[in-house]
């Protein structure tokens, strides 16, 4: 690299707070259904690294692999009930990602947007803010409290009021293509987008809701592989491959 281009390329920009979001279906590991253990323990041991390198972290879990709202809705269910058992099985995933995390040493509380204080603390902002300047890991569960909001939405309203550097999304690969890469053996994938070209192209990597609530905080996406291990240290460190949705 020249001078020049060392001169004029940006350098990796450091979040000191942020919020990863997993779907419920990364947990599955190899199975069909529900938790894989040992997949849940590497990703907490990846949460945990990156809190010991400096970096405050808050998650929120999908419940995709125990049940999807969506699905139930189209089956038949009433939505808003279809919805609320969705958020139940968030629940469900932070408190086994909660336990993994514990297992490995590291300090996590679980705060749901749907009271529930017998298993978890309820989601109170400030005490969340508190939690995090404490070191703690913080996994908000139950979506945002209400149905026909997904767990997107949820992770772009928490991300913005806990005030987070970035939005991290982990998937099932590492950043946005133009097509499925699994489906598309020439699918394009893009090392950064705006939020206007990732609506406007419908790229699905959120819902419409949850990256305009990200262009309205300036809060960038970064969307990278969940699968690779040490992935989310890397993209931490600015060296990762991944996407970054941003102005």
């Amino acid at each position: 690299m020249s001078l020049a281009e060392q001169q004029t390329s940006p350098a990796p920009r450091t979040y000191k707070r942020v919020l990863l979001k997993i779907s419920g279906e990364a947990l599955m590991g190899e199975g069909q259904y529900g938790i894989d253990q040992a997949t849940c323990e590497r990703m907490a041991r990846e949460v945990v690294d990156a809190v010991n390198a400096g970096t405050e972290m808050c998650l929120v879990i999908g419940g995709g692999n125990i049940f999807r709202g969506m699905q139930g809705a189209a089956k038949g269910m009433e939505r808003a009930s279809a919805d609320y058992m969705g958020m139940l099985a968030t629940v469900m995933n932070a408190l086994a990602m909660q336990n993994a995390i514990e297992a490995i040493g590291g300090q996590a509380r679980v705060l749901s947007a749907i009271p529930m204080v017998t298993v978890c603390e309820p989601y109170i902002r400030r005490r969340a803010m508190r939690h995090m300047e404490k070191g703690r890991i913080v996994i908000f569960a139950a979506g945002t409290g209400n149905p026909f909001f997904t767990t997107d939405t949820a992770a772009a309203l928490r991300a913005a009021e806990m005030g987070c550097d970035a939005l991290f999304k982990g998937t099932q690969v590492d950043g946005v293509y133009s097509d499925d890469p699994k489906k598309v053996k020439d699918a394009t994938r893009y090392d950064h987008l705006t939020y206007h070209e990732v609506i406007a192209r419908d790229l699905r990597v959120m819902d419409t809701s949850a990256i305009s609530l990200m262009r309205d905080n300036g809060i960038p996406i970064v969307v990278f592989s969940i699968h690779t291990r040490g992935g989310l240290a890397d993209v931490l460190a600015g060296r990762g491959v991944c996407t970054t949705i941003s102005d």
